[in-house]
């Protein structure tokens, strides 16, 4: 069965409405199901793991939840406008996993998360410039003490800027539309468990061959306290070019709240 012409105005429309409810879909599925385990089931098996005992504030969540469907809807209108673009052959995605090597699948998924950690964290600490962060950033330092809502409670233009990656880098990298899919699932996972305040890693993993390249939730915590340092999405290797101080102490261990 031929697919529609996506560039027609009904059927982008209709693309967008589709897009939009995968990606709220995936946010609520994903930050509800994290902030029932660790808040709702089982907070006391995780209470030594908080990172701040702070409250939070009065309506954060529904605040997160707004500003994170307008991201939704944000990241659903250039999807749709990237599936245009594949679909009259102008970017790299396929189909067809024998059309590149098997060992391409996982290769051009390192390829992408490690472009996409630089893009993330250069852009990160450009909208740390204060004369940005009061227009562009604000909004996700208006969450202090993080929760999982925060992941995606972006302003717009954040929003935009954040959506922009994954599309241009389709135009240029071969990618396979399954590791696509697998790249915007690790993205979420990452931004709920870094907004989670809780530590779900191991207690010495920050020291561990693999742990100390991962970013976790005391770094992102850290972040949201200090306004500045640990800037990163996945990884540390940006980080850990950075200052002593900026280097991470899990909470957890410190025996004292902030």
């Amino acid at each position: 069965m031929p697919l529609p012409n996506f560039s027609e105005p009904l059927w982008f429309l209709i693309t967008v409405i589709i897009v939009f409810a995968i990606v709220v879909g995936r946010y609520f599925l994903i930050a509800g199901l994290f902030y029932s385990i660790f808040y709702i089931w089982f907070p006391q098996r995780w209470q030594q793991r908080k990172i701040s005992f702070r409250a939070y504030k009065k309506n954060q969540f529904k605040r997160e939840m707004g500003w994170s469907t307008i991201t939704a809807l944000l990241f659903a209108i250039i999807g749709a406008g990237t599936l245009v673009l594949w679909q009259k052959g102008y970017t790299r995605v396929y189909t067809n996993v024998h059309d590149y090597s098997w060992w391409w699948l996982p290769v051009s998924l390192a390829i992408a998360l490690v472009l996409h950690e630089t893009y993330y964290y250069w852009l990160h600490r450009w909208m740390h410039q204060p004369a940005i962060f009061r227009i562009v950033h604000k909004v996700h330092h208006d969450s202090n003490i993080t929760s999982p809502w925060t992941a995606f409670s972006f302003h717009p233009l954040e929003g935009l800027l954040q959506a922009l990656f994954l599309p241009l880098l389709m135009l240029f990298l071969p990618m396979h539309l399954y590791v696509v899919i697998v790249q915007l699932t690790i993205m979420t996972l990452s931004s709920v468990i870094n907004h989670l305040d809780i530590e779900i890693y191991p207690k010495h993993f920050y020291k561990h061959i693999l742990g100390k390249w991962l970013i976790g939730a005391t770094h992102h915590a850290l972040h949201h306290k200090q306004f500045k340092y640990n800037y990163g999405l996945y990884f540390t290797f940006w980080i850990n070019g950075s200052i002593p101080k900026a280097r991470p102490t899990p909470n957890y261990l410190m025996k004292k709240p902030y």
